[in-house]
């Protein structure tokens, strides 16, 4: 397992200036759910540090309500099938992170929605005159 670690951290050093937020963030999520290093609490720990990598990479923290690993906690079967799909391109030897990074992006744009609607309502919830 150590080893497995390594490896997680060593793509993600090689790959850093080079790959998408986006596809780290993925790449993390996915590689660290498989390794399952831990005896309980694998999936939070993962989508964590996931979101982590993503936040670091793009340089600063992400802000909303209902930030990915909320999403993802809310409704796992999407993420699971994600997962699964990545699993599959493994078992014949590839790495293709195409449906978790669509699925993350899709997550991070409800995120980031979900902050421009905070910040275009009034104090009392309602639109602001420009929006009328």
């Amino acid at each position: 397992m150590p080893e497995k670690i390594e490896d997680l951290c060593d793509y993600i050093n090689t790959n850093w200036k080079t790959r998408t937020p986006i596809h780290l963030a993925s790449y993390v999520l996915w590689r660290l759910n498989w390794i399952h290093p831990f005896t309980d609490g694998n999936g939070r720990t993962s989508r964590a540090t996931s979101y982590a990598v993503l936040c670091i990479r793009l340089g600063y923290a992400l802000r909303g309500t209902q930030t990915i690993p909320e999403q993802i906690s809310r409704d796992k079967a999407p993420y699971y099938r994600a997962l699964e799909a990545s699993d599959r391109a493994d078992s014949q030897g590839r790495i293709d992170l195409t449906e978790l990074e669509a699925y993350l992006g899709a997550l991070l744009a409800k995120q980031l929605l979900g902050v421009h609607e905070q910040a275009t309502k009034d104090a009392e919830g309602g639109q602001t005159e420009d929006d009328q």
